[in-house]
């Protein structure tokens, strides 16, 4: 199933959580966790374990650590890792992404590392990487958990909820809020009409965040872009949506 996931002002907040989501009967080993840089005091006491949630493996760049270990408050055999994330920063990471890169070793880096993850989990959307990061960039906490079935879902929803949680959905529109102004400033003086034109420029801005065309030109992802997007991409708004949201990544990556 799809991981439902929870995004947490702060990593106290995030405990909170991940507390309530363990009275539903999700497994530890179904619970994980991303985390702004910290000692490894404070990510000890976030109850994680070593199964990470699919498709995490492309969203993190360099090893810049080894391993943590396992601390106090962690199950046995849970591992973190320190990690850098393009646009964000160093990070920790509990669950499959800690452990896996720690079996990998400081050798690996980069895609190697995404390679090997991804060859081991899928399923969550590689083009929500963004908003996590986005997230982690706000100093956010993200917390993500693989439910058996719907039943179990929505009881994990709920406790993520009530626990102060924000959706990936409503961290996704606040981050196209904190970038709209600019860019609709930026649409306007090239003389588009962007309240007619939004939804494809948005879109084309996002998905220039994707990882497999992050750093492409437009003609370099079209293929991609169309088979994903399909007649949208060959908008005119998509296109300069797209142009624009790969400055931004470009930005974000070379700023780290």
């Amino acid at each position: 199933m799809t991981p439902e996931v929870g995004v947490f002002q702060s990593k106290a907040d995030a405990e909170r959580g991940i507390d309530r989501v363990l009275m539903t009967g999700v497994r530890r080993d179904k619970i994980n966790l991303l985390t702004p840089d910290s000692s490894e005091r404070h990510i000890a006491d976030v109850p994680v374990s070593d199964s990470e949630q699919p498709g995490m493996g492309a969203a993190v760049g360099t090893v810049v650590g080894g391993a943590l270990g396992a601390a106090g408050g962690l199950s046995a055999g849970s591992a973190l890792a320190s990690l850098l994330v393009p646009g964000v920063g160093p990070i920790l990471a509990g669950g499959l992404l800690g452990a896996g890169l720690l079996g990998l070793g400081g050798a690996a880096g980069g895609a190697a590392v995404g390679d090997a993850l991804e060859d081991t989990v899928s399923g969550l959307p590689h083009d929500e990487i963004y908003v996590y990061e986005d997230a982690l960039r706000q100093g956010r906490t993200v917390v993500l958990v693989e439910p058996e079935n719907e039943l179990q879902a929505e009881a994990v929803r709920k406790a993520l909820l009530d626990a102060g949680s924000e959706t990936i959905d409503a961290a996704r529109e606040q981050w196209w809020i904190g970038l709209r102004s600019a860019e609709l400033e930026s649409y306007t003086a090239d003389g588009g009409d962007f309240g007619l034109d939004e939804p494809y420029y948005r879109k084309g801005f996002e998905a220039a965040q994707a990882p497999a065309v992050r750093g492409k030109s437009y003609e370099e992802a079209l293929d991609y872009l169309t088979r994903r997007h399909q007649i949208s991409a060959v908008h005119s708004a998509f296109r300069r949506g797209y142009d624009r949201g790969r400055q931004y990544s470009d930005g974000l990556r070379h700023s780290t």
